[in-house]
């Protein structure tokens, strides 16, 4: 299967390069959002595509994004991808990897609700106790569920630096009450109810990162991607056990083999070799049949 690293499209503007989606600037009100390929860990982007990657990722963001509507507005344009760039009819790999979005201006945030206590909140959380201000019960067990979700906001970082955990103080700080309040509330809201859907299905979603932006009219619009595996971790429910490193469907895969390799997240990413790639793949796509 052939991976898709790059896209270059010549009928309309590349507005940037973010760490996995390249933007187009389509007209004054739309983009087009084409996935690549690209893996992006520890906020470094890595020289080694992951095939097919791209492709669930759309799926899964228009997946859930139509779900979600009533919940939460989102940036979703309803309209085929190729009447807006017909240029696409002739790269069907790339059209099946776009979104027509609507313009916004990003909050400079990302919106993470936890159910379950790992990766870097569990590290805090040994620290501290506490996660993002919030006082935890003790005695957790890695992988433990929550007594109930938790909102912890994270800074955007650039590529290059690393997202750091703020309060929902420092939230209400840099957006102002009344947004930091509503991304809160739907960002819990929107965790609840896909994590009930993928639980019914033997999934857990043991935590996942939203995106916010505000339109021209000033109202609020999730953005960017859903519930995908870039965004989320996803347990599998059946051989879930607290306190023992869970089966996952996600790029935790990614992460583990990182660090078991010893790399140290400053040195130029290495090179994957290709049982990690083609696991990844699997991975990828295995939940993506678990959730559509």
């Amino acid at each position: 299967m052939d991976a898709i690293y790059d896209t270059h499209l010549e009928s309309v503007p590349l507005l940037c390069k973010g760490k996995v989606r390249d933007i187009y600037d389509l007209d004054d009100r739309h983009l087009l959002m084409i996935a690549s390929d690209r893996l992006s860990a520890f906020d470094v982007v890595f020289p080694t595509p992951i095939p097919d990657k791209g492709r669930v990722l759309s799926a899964l963001s228009k997946f859930w994004f139509a779900n979600s509507a009533t919940i939460m507005p989102n940036h979703i344009i309803a309209v085929a991808v190729d009447e807006k760039v017909p240029e696409l009819r002739h790269h069907p790999q790339l059209a099946i990897r776009s979104m027509v979005v609507q313009k916004a201006q990003p909050l400079p945030v990302e919106a993470i609700v936890r159910g379950y206590i790992y990766g870097s909140a569990w590290n805090e959380y040994l620290k501290h106790g506490k996660l993002c201000g919030i006082t935890l019960p003790s005695k957790l067990k890695l992988c433990e569920r929550l007594p109930e979700a938790v909102f912890t906001p994270t800074t955007k970082a650039e590529i290059g630096a690393h997202d750091e955990l703020i309060t929902f103080e420092q939230m209400v700080d840099m957006l102002g009450v009344e947004i930091a309040c509503e991304v809160r509330d739907k960002a819990l809201a929107l965790y609840k109810f896909c994590s009930d859907y993928a639980y019914a299905r033997g999934i857990i979603v043991a935590d996942t990162k939203f995106e916010f932006a505000t339109d021209a009219d000033g109202n609020l619009l999730l953005i960017d991607e859903m519930l995908t595996p870039d965004s989320s971790r996803f347990w599998d429910l059946q051989s879930y056990q607290p306190g023992s490193e869970p089966l996952s469907f996600d790029k935790q895969y990614i992460r583990n083999y990182l660090i078991q390799v010893g790399w140290d997240t400053a040195t130029p990413p290495p090179e994957l070799p290709t049982d990690v790639i083609a696991k990844t793949t699997e991975k990828y796509q295995r939940i993506e049949s678990l959730l559509v």
